[in-house]
């Protein structure tokens, strides 16, 4: 498998990437993909156009195509050679035993899935395909036009397509819904077409990882006329880019989100000089130095997401926190927070930094952002006097404000900077926690006990003391606990789990009355380490458990942090 080249020359080349199927994707760092097209039933006559079109891709974009259907390619040697195995309309049963256990390590071990339309009429009896796919079929009416809904037009595959996506394929109904595990890239508005069994939500493509690896599927590419299309190539290719981990993305599950711009400015307002142009549902900032303020409401704790996109080395950034500034965007630079976007600036004022405060993870970071010219996701987590700072689903900036003169309740704003300064935002939306998610944390400095330790330098103790720097780590071994004592019964509404390399990829969160006793209040399985932030819990006990069942990787469970959220 090729890695990623590091250095500035490369930094260079992956600026001049975009999303389009063109040779200017040729700037990535060159990957190599398997196209697996066995089929076990139907056979679509599709499949040789496909295989055709991932070539042409593959030459004017940097990678290599070796197609296959013979089953014997996956072994664990053969696989380490790619960075993506594409089940292209594959049927039925196409991997015995031996061939399902080496490509569910490949996948878990860091390498990258894409599924086209049929790859969901595939391996019905075996689970791990199933959470790798997202969904499988059920049905499907005669080929007909449809309009698709792009939900996320920040993602490498969608971020090229309109809002309405008019085409003409054999449309998928499944099985399961795949919002709850998956993130949805767009769906199939079922009032355009005759057919359609599942209703409102009918998603048609969408993205999730598992474990280290990455999953894209995409229910289009039945019809030979699909490949041909040049957005649904550039679908492809984006889809194709994610999985090779060649372009980053946020493909975390997302419900609950509320819009505040997605094409209609009401309710926001221009402070200070300059503006910004809203087309195609985007906002581009032009002069400044001034701020557009979401005036219609204060927010207290709160998700805030938004996808953005640097032209050149611009300079921009979200502010949080702050008074209503009127006319004068300073009120948001000094009683405010501003969340910087600009990756060339000093390390406390560049992307991911809470500017002049707190620089990011710059490690972290520059492993999960894109370049200029492509699209970011940023999601701003504020609870209390503490804002978390994600880019693409990774967690890069965790600050805790300790300013009596300022405060994270209040308006949010996006900066335009000035005259050479461009830069552009989409999908601005916003997920109130209000009671939902408590901003004390009781487990914090109570006594804590864990089933084993890997040695005296990681007790129990410091996984519940709020440092990231140090934690639990237990022997390396299945089952292992780790438990806190809240010293009185409490009613729990999330927990939060931040791991160290080494996690928990199957456990349950548990509660007790007397710590002997215990009820599941969560079952997790198929994690892949990070922060797990498990909230919507309904349980009570003045202990809670994590028991961990299954490890992710050979050297047991290490927490940074176990955290207890509840009254």
């Amino acid at each position: 498998m090729r890695k990623l080249l590091a250095g500035a020359a490369t930094l260079v080349a992956l600026a001049a990437c975009t999303f389009t199927a063109s040779p200017a994707n040729a700037a990535d760092a060159p990957y190599d993909v398997l196209v697996f097209s066995r089929t076990a039933g139907f056979r679509h006559d599709a499949i040789p156009a496909g295989i055709r079109t991932i070539r042409e891709l593959g030459a004017a974009n940097n990678f290599t195509v070796t197609a296959t259907e013979d089953a014997a390619a996956f072994t664990a040697g053969n696989l380490a050679q790619y960075e993506v195995v594409v089940f292209l309309n594959t049927t039925g049963d196409v991997l015995g035993d031996a061939q399902q256990t080496a490509f569910e390590a490949y996948v878990r071990g860091g390498g990258g899935y894409v599924g086209v339309h049929a790859a969901a009429d595939t391996e019905y009896s075996w689970p791990f395909y199933g959470q790798l796919v997202g969904a499988y079929f059920a049905s499907h009416p005669a080929i007909q036009p449809v309009t698709a809904r792009v939900e996320d037009r920040a993602h490498a595959s969608t971020a090229h397509l309109p809002q309405a996506w008019p085409r003409t394929d054999e449309l998928y109904n499944y099985r399961s819904n795949p919002r709850g595990s998956a993130h949805v890239l767009a769906t199939l508005d079922e009032s355009t077409y005759s057919g359609g069994t599942m209703g409102a939500d009918h998603p048609i493509a969408w993205c999730r990882t598992i474990d280290a690896g990455r999953s894209w599927y995409t229910g289009f590419g039945h019809t030979q006329e699909s490949y041909a299309e040049a957005n649904f190539r550039g679908h492809l290719l984006g889809g194709l880019r994610y999985a090779a981990n060649r372009a980053k993305a946020d493909c975390r599950p997302e419900t609950g989100y509320t819009p505040l711009y997605n094409g209609s400015t009401t309710g926001w307002t221009q402070a200070g000089p300059g503006s910004f142009t809203n087309t195609d549902a985007t906002l581009t900032s032009v002069g400044g130095m001034g701020l557009l303020w979401y005036s219609a409401k204060q927010f207290t704790s709160y998700s805030l997401k938004a996808d953005w996109r640097l032209t050149g080395d611009s300079n921009s950034g979200i502010f949080v926190g702050f008074p209503n500034p009127g006319n004068d965007p300073w009120v948001a630079v000094n009683q405010g927070y501003e969340v910087q976007i600009d990756a060339t600036d000093a390390a406390d004022r560049t992307t991911g930094a809470i500017y002049t405060f707190q620089s990011a993870d710059l490690a972290a970071r520059d492993a999960a952002l894109n370049p200029p010219g492509e699209w970011n996701t940023y999601e701003l987590l504020v609870e209390g006097q503490r804002i978390r700072v994600y880019l693409n689903g990774r967690l890069i900036n965790d600050f805790t404000s300790t300013d009596p003169a300022r405060n994270l309740d209040g308006y949010i704003g996006l900066q335009n900077h000035g005259a050479g300064d461009t830069a552009a935002f989409r999908n601005v939306r916003i997920r109130e926690l209000g009671g939902q998610q408590p901003v004390t944390n009781l487990a914090l400095n109570r006594p804590a006990t864990a089933s084993s330790v890997e040695n005296a330098s990681y007790p129990a103790a410091n996984a519940v003391d709020a440092s990231a720097t140090t934690r639990w780590s237990s022997a390396f071994s299945d089952p292992q606990w780790i438990q806190v004592d809240l010293g009185a019964t409490r009613a729990i509404s999330r927990v939060r789990l931040l791991w160290e390399a080494a996690y928990g990829s199957a456990y349950q969160i548990q509660t007790s009355a007397d710590g002997s006793a215990w009820t599941t209040a969560r079952s997790v399985t198929g994690g892949n380490g990070g922060e797990d932030d498990l909230t919507g819990l309904s349980a009570q006990g003045r202990y809670v458990r994590v028991l961990g069942t299954s490890r992710g990787t050979p050297w047991g469970y290490s927490l940074f942090n176990f955290e207890v959220y509840g009254n």
